[in-house]
């Protein structure tokens, strides 16, 4: 794909899956996939600031258009530099719309054919969000790419709610596709990219495929999963959405997940991820190694002198912190302890990507996954 200010090229593909490596340009710099994008929900990835985020490996991070709107307001962020002056990220961004919040925020929201209408977690207000509504927001919030509205729901495997659901997004990304093109789009420098859902129906998912590919986008995205389902229930999505998604476009897997999640989709053409993971991990002390998890509370770390894992060059480990001292700073409720294991976190999953690219450019995912799953995947 070559646009004006977008591209996507395919530079390798494995032999022994449908994986591969490729390059996204966008009006902030090219992304190199598979790549895994940390979450900045409030406009700051937990923990970690704009330099340490870019040192452990980030290359484009997340931030989310309904808590933004709420705090602290799309026309201030605006009239700072939007996204990139106000959190001082020089890379790309990715807006989430908000449609994610029409699933987790159910118990405060209504839904119709129309939008959605939240109470406000800030102080109550009633917030109405329409798919026209939101690409103004994420315009003005001025990230490389804008997430179409849509509806996630609650239950993958309820029929008629999925179906009803995956219809209203259909409907809702013609309004997006609109809208975008009315305020100036790509020409500006922002892609929207649709999300299929479909929940746990191959059927649905196929043709939702059809509906939201039919719209010639930046790129395409798998929506509705980490939604509950199980690891086999969201590769059955992935199975039934991504080898039908356009082979020249970037392929967008939602709020996933763990190592094994993203080897699994890679092998599938997966190239972007995002999750809360490594850094809500590192919040309760857990890190993550390609030998498994370790949980620093746990009181066989009391007295290790062993870094978290050989080998990394996480500013923890390359500063030779050992597990003793994070455990330590974890009882004690020091935040240090949940920042430095923030920034290993989110170096391991980068370090993953770094290594499944090098993998995939050498023509096999094996070496890769034998190094990262080969042994027991979590451990105490």
């Amino acid at each position: 794909m070559q646009r004006e200010r977008f591209s996507f090229e395919v530079v390798a593909t494995a032999g022994d899956s449908r994986g591969r490596a490729g390059l996204f340009g966008t009006p902030h710099g090219v992304v190199r996939t598979p790549a895994f994008m940390p979450v900045g929900t409030r406009a700051t990835v937990k923990g970690v600031d704009a330099r340490t985020l870019a040192q452990v490996g980030s290359q484009m991070v997340l931030a989310n258009t309904y808590h933004l709107h709420l705090r602290p307001g799309e026309e201030l962020i605006a009239e700072l530099g939007g996204l990139h002056g106000f959190m001082r990220w020089s890379g790309p961004i990715l807006t989430d719309s908000g449609g994610y919040q029409v699933f987790s925020l159910s118990d405060i929201r209504s839904i119709d054919d129309d939008g959605a209408t939240f109470r406000s977690v800030v102080d109550g207000a009633q917030v109405r969000f329409t798919p026209e509504r939101v690409i103004e927001i994420e315009a003005k919030l001025g990230a490389d790419v804008a997430m179409a509205f849509d509806h996630c729901p609650s239950n993958p495997d309820a029929r008629e709610e999925v179906e009803a659901a995956t219809e209203r997004t259909h409907r809702w990304l013609e309004r997006c596709v609109r809208r975008h093109r009315e305020l100036g789009g790509e020409t500006r420098g922002q892609a929207l990219f649709g999300i299929v859902q479909g929940g746990a129906f191959e059927d649905l998912r196929a043709r939702s495929v059809e509906a939201v590919c039919a719209h010639d986008l930046v790129g395409y995205a798998i929506g509705g999963v980490s939604v509950g389902e199980s690891h086999e229930q969201m590769l059955r999505a992935v199975d039934a959405a991504a080898p039908r998604l356009p082979a020249d476009r970037p392929r967008y897997l939602m709020g996933v997940g763990t190592p094994r999640d993203f080897l699994d989709a890679i092998e599938r053409g997966v190239d972007l991820f995002d999750c809360v993971t490594p850094t809500r991990h590192g919040r309760t002390h857990q890190a993550f190694t390609r030998h498994g998890t370790l949980n620093l509370r746990n009181a066989v770390h009391a007295r290790d002198a062993r870094p978290l894992e050989e080998g990394c060059d996480c500013p923890s480990c390359s500063h030779g912190y050992s597990r003793a001292y994070l455990r330590h700073l974890a009882k004690s409720g020091e935040m240090l302890g949940a920042q430095l294991l923030t920034q290993h976190n989110l170096r391991a999953f980068h370090r993953l990507m770094e290594e499944t690219r090098a993998a995939l450019l050498a023509g096999s995912l094996a070496p890769v996954r034998e190094r990262w799953l080969g042994a027991t995947e979590q451990r105490t």
